[in-house]
């Protein structure tokens, strides 16, 4: 079937400020950052995981006409969207370093189903469940 997924991308926005958060709160680095005209293409990945990136793409023109653009960051900002899920070795500490960063936690960490999980909302809306290595 070829090789895998590559890219997931998630409606932002403002790709700056995703960006702020991912690469500085979170703790992502930048993949790809290039302009085609109105279109940028942004994307992130987790320092331990290079072959996967995640593209923080704001909606509207050329790929939406500004309606759709407003309905979709509508949909996102209600936090409509599914979570996205970010595997940690601590999740206690990791809760810990993100509130320190500046991050709202919207699930203090909790112990359940024999894992500890919690979650954030980045700035966009777009809700993470962090979940603690079973390792």
């Amino acid at each position: 079937m070829g090789q895998g997924i590559d890219v997931v991308g998630i409606y932002v926005r403002d790709q700056d400020e995703a960006l702020a958060f991912y690469v500085e709160k979170v703790g992502f680095r930048v993949h790809t950052d290039v302009r085609n005209g109105p279109f940028r293409w942004l994307t992130v990945q987790h320092p331990d995981q290079p072959s996967f990136q995640l593209g923080l793409f704001r909606p509207g023109p050329p790929v939406h006409d500004e309606a759709t653009a407003r309905a979709l960051n509508e949909v996102v900002a209600k936090g409509a969207m599914p979570s996205l899920v970010l595997v940690v070795d601590d999740c206690w500490a990791e809760a810990a370093r993100l509130e320190a960063a500046g991050v709202e936690l919207t699930q203090q960490p909790v112990e359940r189903f024999g894992n500890v999980d919690a979650g954030f909302r980045d700035p966009s809306g777009n809700g993470w469940k962090m979940m603690q290595s079973r390792r």
